[in-house]
């Protein structure tokens, strides 16, 4: 990691930019981001989406953009967790949090996650 990440408040505000930088049609849309955590040790960020995402079918591709651009933006950052608070633990899919292709699960199950329906 590098010097930067001292400086805890620079990582967040760095993650807030990107948020506002890369997804202004999830506010347009009446959605909202906001920053749950961020673990500076791991380089772990939780995001949680709201408005109008829960519920939103598209939110698992919104999730799925902001997990693969902000980890190749922030270099800190290794690992992002995104919720749209809509039962990510079972429920009906929409508000489920994928895992981005490529990224494997604490419990060992490879999800690819959603697919794009093009």
């Amino acid at each position: 990691m590098s010097t930067e990440t001292q400086d805890g408040d620079d990582l967040e505000e760095r993650v807030s930019n990107f948020l506002r930088r890369n997804f202004p049609q999830i506010q347009m849309h009446g959605g909202s981001a906001a920053i749950q955590n961020i673990d500076r040790e791991t380089g772990e960020v939780s995001i949680q989406l709201g408005g109008a995402c829960s519920g939103c079918g598209i939110s698992p591709m919104t999730i799925q953009a902001i997990k693969s651009r902000m980890v190749k933006e922030i270099p800190e950052i290794e690992q992002v967790n995104a919720d749209t608070g809509m039962g990510g633990d079972g429920g009906m899919g929409g508000g489920m949090s994928p895992s981005f292709p490529g990224e494997t699960s604490d419990d060992g199950d490879d999800d690819e996650g959603p697919q794009a329906p093009f």
